[in-house]
């Protein structure tokens, strides 16, 4: 299975969410790959210190550009069984290098197949935009994810996000599945969090996950100390919600 965590708008947790349902994943014993897609490479940051990338020697950039293969980029993270490609800056360069060239959507599926076999799961994470690099990551994907926050412009921008979706569904990837719609930064002291709730589950129906992931200082902080939250803090609501989310994800695949 590969999952990619999908949203146009900045701030709504798919960072966060890629992180803690990728370690969370992998803390069950299943190989897993994290793929950052994201030039600002928080994901890559919330495991590995930027030193380690560069003594490393390859990044995400490289494989989508035919440089090198995605195995010479696939490093360690600091969590059992889960493996990272990791984003640089450089992939904000993707656009213009790939431009006008005909494979330029599929060069992310075409650099998995050599070793997509070698893992039982496979999260992505991308930017906030529905770019080349998010198209690729659709593309390469067999499940969509996205996270929503719980705020008053929550479903702001979701009908291009569906467009996108449909797009990419209608000829490069027809199996493309939307896995799930998880709401998150969600406060449920307040009656607007309630109300934005109710309107996700309106729009999504059975689509939006019974795990409502809710605001939490321990889950902004983990990054920082490059963890996930199940090391960070293992006995926060953070951690705990963030478990549950990996337990529906892996029962609906």
């Amino acid at each position: 299975m590969v999952v990619t965590i999908v949203n146009q708008k900045g701030g709504v947790g798919k960072t966060t969410t890629s992180i803690n349902l990728a370690a969370s994943i992998a803390l069950k014993g299943f190989k897993t790959l994290l793929i950052d897609l994201d030039p600002q490479g928080n994901s890559t940051l919330s495991f590995v210190e930027r030193h380690e990338i560069d003594a490393h020697g390859a990044n995400i950039f490289e494989a989508l550009v035919g440089e090198k293969t995605l195995a010479d980029v696939v490093m360690d993270s600091s969590v059992e069984h889960l493996k990272l490609a990791p984003a640089t800056i450089a992939l904000a360069k993707v656009e213009s290098k790939l431009m006008g060239e005909l494979d330029a959507h599929f060069r992310l599926k075409d650099a998995l197949a050599s070793l997509i076999h070698e893992y039982d799961y496979i999260v992505i994470d991308t930017p906030p935009t529905l770019g080349m690099l998010t198209v690729n990551a659709l593309v390469a994907s067999s499940h969509v994810l996205i996270p929503i926050q719980s705020s008053y412009f929550a479903l702001e921008g979701t009908d291009d996000l569906l467009d996108t979706i449909e797009k990419v569904r209608a000829r490069p990837n027809p199996d493309l599945q939307i896995l799930g719609v998880v709401v998150t930064l969600h406060d449920k002291r307040t009656l607007l969090g309630k109300d934005v709730l109710a309107q996700i589950s309106e729009v999504f129906g059975s689509k939006v996950f019974d795990t409502v992931i809710t605001k939490s200082v321990r889950l902004e902080e983990s990054p920082a100390y490059r963890e996930s939250i199940f090391s960070y803090a293992p006995n926060s609501s953070g951690a705990m919600e963030y478990y549950k989310l990996s337990e529906e994800v892996l029962g609906r695949v």
